[in-house]
């Protein structure tokens, strides 16, 4: 704990809401840091550091940090529903917290904000209705999304909108975890063209080629953390719960078996040792991440935490 609070504090010490250090391409280009999915990664990690220790420190600097951002109106400076981009839905999960720790009322109106965007996402024509990843990627699901979008839409609809549309939520897990799995090793690829017309993807199945180890990390999580912001008491969403939650450990076991002597895993997750792959600190440490979380949510048992602390320590 002590180097992760040494790491966290040198991070915040060297940041600002316009120069975050942890995006540190805008920072080399120049550019002032807009609303982003990096930086709710970021923030949500430092009220978690808040919740952990209960030092003021962290929740100033995420309280300070995002209402820089968010105008008394619930406008956000950076933010543009109009681009129907999945990633910017993301940093709306910490306005929930904030507003619960703060009482700020244009926290609220931020997370309607963000809401909204959800209700006017494009949509694939498959069976499930799946949000494309983005305007500029039509009829493209992508397992990033999963995570991008999904835990803050199922809080919302837990919080606010009496559960209206746990159902759609559900259905787009579904049909990732029935059309993006490969059933040959339990791997997920990373996107499928549902009109099967891009460059990348398999004419007939529309699936990417590879399996991406950033990739499934962030579907690992979006499980996760979508379940966790669910209402697990309703019995009427019982067998998609346990769709969900059965992917997970599938996932991880999957995965398990593709983990490096060194506790972390390739880039390519099943290509390990081809010129050109690497072992990839930003999706070992989900992966990590994963692990920990699915033990303390008692989707796995205390015997995958030496796992966890492999990849840490790789």
């Amino acid at each position: 704990m002590d180097a992760v609070v040494k790491y966290i504090d040198g991070l915040l010490e060297k940041s600002t809401p316009d120069a975050p250090v942890w995006n540190i391409e805008k920072i080399r280009q120049g550019l002032k840091s807009k609303w982003n999915y990096i930086d709710g990664c970021m923030i949500k990690a430092v009220l978690q550091m808040y919740d952990l220790t209960k030092e003021e420190k962290y929740l100033k600097f995420a309280d300070d940090f995002i209402d820089y951002r968010v105008f008394e109106d619930g406008t956000i400076d950076g933010y543009s529903i109009g681009e129907k981009n999945i990633d910017n839905v993301n940093a709306g999960k910490t306005l929930f917290e904030l507003y619960d720790l703060t009482g700020k009322e244009k926290y609220k109106k931020a997370a309607d904000l963000v809401y909204s965007q959800i209700e006017i996402m494009p949509r694939c024509n498959n069976e499930a209705r799946s949000f494309w990843h983005k305007d500029i990627y039509p009829e493209q699901v992508w397992l990033d999304g999963l995570y991008m979008g999904m835990p803050f839409y199922m809080e919302y609809e837990t919080r606010y909108n009496n559960k209206k549309n746990y159902p759609d939520i559900f259905q787009q897990f579904r049909f990732v975890i029935e059309n993006m799995r490969n059933p040959l090793n339990g791997l997920y690829f990373h996107a499928i063209d549902t009109s099967k017309k891009m460059f990348w993807c398999d004419k007939v199945t529309g699936l990417s080629q590879l399996s991406w180890l950033r990739a499934i990390g962030w579907f690992s999580m979006a499980l996760l953390d979508t379940i966790d912001k669910c209402d697990q008491t309703d019995e009427k969403y019982a067998d998609d719960i346990k769709l969900m939650r059965d992917a997970f450990v599938d996932l991880i076991d999957s995965m398990l078996k593709y983990q490096d002597e060194s506790g972390m895993w390739y880039q390519i997750v099943n290509f390990g040792g081809m010129d050109g792959n690497y072992l990839e600190t930003s999706g070992s440490s989900i992966m990590a991440y994963g692990i920990l979380k699915g033990i303390r949510l008692g989707f796995l048992s205390d015997a995958y935490a030496q796992y966890a602390k492999k990849a840490i320590d790789g």
